[in-house]
């Protein structure tokens, strides 16, 4: 159950940005995006702990740090428009 949660949480983010860019009539990444990537990320990354696959924690691993530093990026951008 915690796999197919993650991927849920996964896939929601993809369904999310294509109703913002079908919204804004144009490719739009929206913040929300990057926190269910971190969430689904993060879930997957338990359940692949759970079942001891190290390709798969790698590859969850790699992601989570990205998605954060995304977050890092958009929170200094709109520090610096201040």
């Amino acid at each position: 159950m915690i796999g197919f949660l993650g991927q849920a949480i996964f896939s929601l983010r993809f369904i999310v940005q294509w109703i913002t860019s079908e919204k804004e009539k144009k490719s739009v990444v929206p913040v929300v995006f990057w926190y269910l990537s971190i969430a689904g990320s993060l879930i997957l990354l338990i359940y692949a702990i759970e079942r001891k696959d190290p390709v798969f924690i790698v590859g969850q691993s790699a992601g989570f740090l990205i998605y954060f530093r995304n977050l890092v990026l958009i929170k200094n951008t709109k520090t610096e428009s201040k």
